[in-house]
């Protein structure tokens, strides 16, 4: 034992003089760049322009430099300083030990014995092998009881003085394969992962699990390495202005909408002639020329600017502007149908600005980690009463609360909402002038999935009060409108309650939408009589539909009370706020498409556009709700087929009634008026070619064949309606 020990402290005393020797001649390198591999340097160094030669470098620089590597010779620490061994002692390696490093990480224990070591540049526990790697592997699977030394000398007396001269190993060739040709040396660099050429990535430092890396921008990180284009125009890859990377501060963006709605429409229906006479002479009837058209085109541009990471919870604040520029040409065989002045013809053109939304929302505060909120909106905005648009829903200048509870299961509404005036032709809001004394407050809550899973229901409490008992007011072709000129023509004003259940959702695979209404109130008075009466009405709706594959079918049906008796007091009509009904075809029907005037019982119409209800107001935008009313009732089977992904077709079959016709009948004076209207049939195709909502095309065409009391109130002929739209969407 003495003798082994001995005998290493004279090999180590023999390697530290070498190494003193050496360092005279020899040069550094570094420090060492994270992006530099061993095998770029040694290229860089070799003193010889063949493949061997830099091999024999790696292997110097290897075991000149047993410190600045974790492990390997693929793992060079960053920021080392290299000692370059001379060219005698670089040339000296064998080429079995060169190849050995360079394939494997490490000299084998014949090439450590073939040559002596390369000193390296301080001295080390032990500078005889040519590795550390290899040492400390030997130590690590050391028996207990055995010191290191003791293993060193041992493994270092087990070795052969020289080994046999051995040719390099061919790396391209894989067991049982028919040898490759290797290329020659001259080849200018080495092949470092032998057959892809690929130079080996430095590896991250051990003793550093991981280390932060300034990036200027993380939104625009993929466009800077050109791996995602990105153009104004193109909403379909990431875009700035689409609200997909902050335009501001990292976290404010910006979403721009542009949408093109452009309908032409054919229609026949129920016309009066001019109060001044008609267009066709030798004619004594109230009833004109039935046929119209109307060309309506609306330039919607919406912009949201919003600050705060949206992935995961709501944004700090919204600021919503959505100006909407109109057109509309419309044509009528009577005079005085489109104004009512006579010598403005028969056809009408107009132009309108419209602002449908201007609001900030603004988010008060998180109440859970789930991100559940309280937040307020302030100015014009889109709100909806319920599912389906039966009571109110529209664009309104309003005030108000909302948020959520229990991880979105509950929502809530607190809301009070002032009506603004319309624009005549184009329907949309005018802020140039006041806003109506018409006051809407509303308190909703909603509750998912109950009373089973996917239904959501909602309980909501809507007042109206309205006190447009003032002035009279007359649209912008000169017709009056406020009051309407139905009964006794008085101004009026009302309070009225709505109480109503509503439900949106599937049972299993039945999906099913309905709604109810109670309605209760009071008015000064009455549209037949002066006497103030009280407000008695009920609402209820509900579609059912059953999907099988590509085919759904549909079965509707609407309740609206009627007013039984106009001279008593209670008014039991039920009348919406600001109806837009989603049911039993929308805007499809012909029924709720067009507004039907009771021709010879006033200047009101039987029926509202885009509306359900037969309510006899002056119209939908301007006139007062009507508590005194016929009512409807609604039954109706459809049914929409996807007959392509990109192509829907829709029929529609539904029958209507009066609920009471006793208001008809003394407004035309008229008796025996059948509560019978007749069938409704419509069809529409929806075609989008991108499968996609930028580009929809609809066709649609409607026909009422009239029953027994509208041919009583009407000319005995079927109205119909034709509509053609095309929707652009940026």
């Amino acid at each position: 034992m003495r003798r082994q020990v001995k005998h290493l402290s004279v090999r180590v005393a023999l390697g530290a003089l070498c190494a003193l020797s050496a360092q005279a001649g020899s040069q550094n390198y570094g420090p060492v760049r994270a992006s530099e591999s061993l095998s770029q340097i040694a290229y860089s160094l070799r003193p010889e322009q063949t493949r061997l030669c830099t091999y024999q470098t790696i292997a110097a620089l290897y075991r000149a430099n047993p410190g600045a590597f974790a492990g390997s010779p693929e793992h060079i620490k960053p920021g080392s300083v290299l000692r370059v061994p001379t060219a005698q002692e670089i040339l000296a390696i064998p080429a079995a030990e060169a190849y050995a490093v360079y394939s494997g990480g490490a000299a084998t224990p014949r090439a450590v014995a073939e040559k002596p070591a390369v000193p390296a540049a301080a001295p080390m526990p032990a500078a005889a092998p040519a590795h550390a790697a290899p040492v400390q592997s030997v130590a690590m699977a050391q028996p207990a009881g055995v010191s290191w030394a003791d293993k060193m000398t041992e493994t270092l007396h087990g070795l052969p003085e020289t080994a046999p001269d051995e040719p390099p190993p061919d790396l391209r060739r894989i067991s049982g394969e028919t040898p490759r040709t290797v290329p020659e040396d001259t080849q200018p660099l080495p092949d470092p992962n032998r057959v892809s050429r690929l130079a080996p990535v430095a590896a991250p430092e051990a003793w550093k699990e991981w280390e932060k890396a300034p990036i200027p921008d993380r939104w625009r990180l993929l466009n800077t390495l050109g791996l995602v284009p990105q153009h104004w125009y193109d909403p379909y890859n990431q875009n700035t202005y689409k609200g997909d990377k902050p335009i501001r501060n990292g976290d404010e963006f910006i979403n721009l909408n542009v949408t093109a709605d452009a309908t032409y429409e054919y229609r026949r229906l129920p016309t009066p002639v001019g109060g001044q006479g008609t267009n066709t002479p030798g004619q004594n009837d109230i009833f004109g020329g039935p046929r119209q058209t109307l060309f309506n085109g609306n330039l919607i541009l919406a912009a949201v600017y919003y600050k705060g990471d949206t992935t995961f919870k709501p944004p700090e604040y919204e600021l919503h502007l959505t100006p909407v520029l109109n057109y509309n040409y419309t044509t009528a065989e009577e005079a005085g149908v489109l104004n009512v002045d006579p010598g403005k013809g028969r056809y009408r053109s107009d132009q309108f600005i419209g602002l449908q939304e201007a609001f900030v929302d603004y988010h008060i505060r998180n109440v859970s980690d789930r991100y559940d909120f309280d937040s307020v909106r302030f100015g014009i905005q889109p709100f909806s009463t319920d599912f389906r648009g039966f009571l109110f829903q529209d664009n309104q200048l309003a005030l108000r609360f909302f948020g959520n509870r229990d991880n979105n299961r509950w929502q809530y509404n607190l809301a009070w909402i002032r009506r603004l005036e319309k624009n005549t032709n184009s329907g949309l809001n005018d802020v140039t002038v006041q806003p109506r004394q018409d006051d809407i407050f509303v308190a909703n809550v909603y509750r998912q999935d109950w009373p089973v899973l996917a239904f959501t229901s909602q309980l909501t409490v809507v007042h109206n009060r309205n006190r447009e008992n003032g002035s009279q007011f007359y649209d912008d072709n000169g017709f009056l409108q406020r009051p309407a000129i139905l009964g006794t023509e008085s101004p009026r004003k009302y309070h009225v309650t709505y109480v109503g259940y509503n439900g949106d959702g599937h049972f299993g695979r039945l999906n099913l939408t309905m709604s109810t209404y109670l309605e209760a109130g009071n008015q000064d008075r009455g549209v037949f009589n002066d006497n103030t009466k009280r407000i008695r009405g009920l609402f209820a709706a509900g579609e059912a539909s059953y999907d099988i594959d590509w085919l759904r079918l549909r079965l509707s049906g609407v309740y609206a009370s009627g007013d039984h008796n106009p001279y008593n007091g209670t008014a039991g009509g039920f009348d919406a706020i600001f109806e837009n009904p989603l049911i039993a075809g929308s805007d499809t029907s012909f029924w709720i498409r067009q507004a039907i005037p009771l021709i010879g019982g006033g200047g009101v119409a039987l029926s509202q556009r885009n509306g359900l209800l037969a309510d006899l107001r002056s119209s939908k935008d301007f006139g007062q709700s009507n508590f005194e009313n016929p009512g409807i009732i609604l039954v109706g089977l459809g049914a929409d087929a996807d007959l392509l992904p990109q192509l829907r077709l829709s029929g529609n079959f539904n029958h209507l009634w009066f609920d009471s016709s006793q208001v008809l009948q003394f407004a035309r004076n008229q008796g025996g008026i059948s509560n019978n209207i007749g069938w409704d049939l419509s069809t529409a195709v929806i075609y989008r070619p991108f499968f996609t909502q930028n580009i929809i095309f609809r066709l649609s065409g409607a026909m009422l064949i009239p029953g027994e009391g509208y041919r009583q109130l009407f000319p005995d002929q079927y109205d119909y309606s034709v509509l053609g739209n095309l929707l652009l969407t940026y």
